[in-house]
């Protein structure tokens, strides 16, 4: 199992830049998890391309629905406490901690493309694109 952030999800549901990459990391690993947060960033993702006028409504709701199904009974609670102390230990926001949080609680890597949490989180933050 590995943990990924919005951003992971976003790249695999709509076209772009890291789109491939997202793609080849299912078909390695398709075992994917996140802290339940993943949905509101997820949708606050949407409403940019709804915003865009790149999405629709329906497409919207169809990509979150897909999205959902990918991580049905993946999503979960983290520990308030860890969180903080990644906050503490590191410059990255809550929100990002909530996935490194999970990524401990879970013993597993978490995939992202987020720089700081790749600087601060060395040890279990692994980046979506090498290089």
């Amino acid at each position: 199992m590995i943990v990924v952030d919005s951003n992971v999800l976003a790249y695999l549901y709509l076209p772009g830049e890291y789109t491939a990459q997202a793609e080849v990391l299912l078909e390695r690993d398709s075992n994917w998890a996140a802290p339940i947060l993943w949905r509101s960033e997820f949708r606050n993702i949407l409403a940019g391309y709804m915003r865009r006028k790149t999405l629709t409504f329906e497409e919207a709701c169809m990509v979150q629905e897909e999205a959902e199904g990918l991580l049905f009974g993946a999503e979960f609670e983290v520990d308030s406490t860890a969180v903080l102390q990644l906050v503490r230990d590191s410059r990255c926001s809550a929100y990002d901690c909530e996935f490194m949080a999970l990524a401990n609680q879970l013993n597993s890597k978490l995939v992202t493309v987020d720089k700081k949490l790749l600087q601060a989180f060395p040890e279990r933050a692994v980046a979506l694109v090498a290089g």
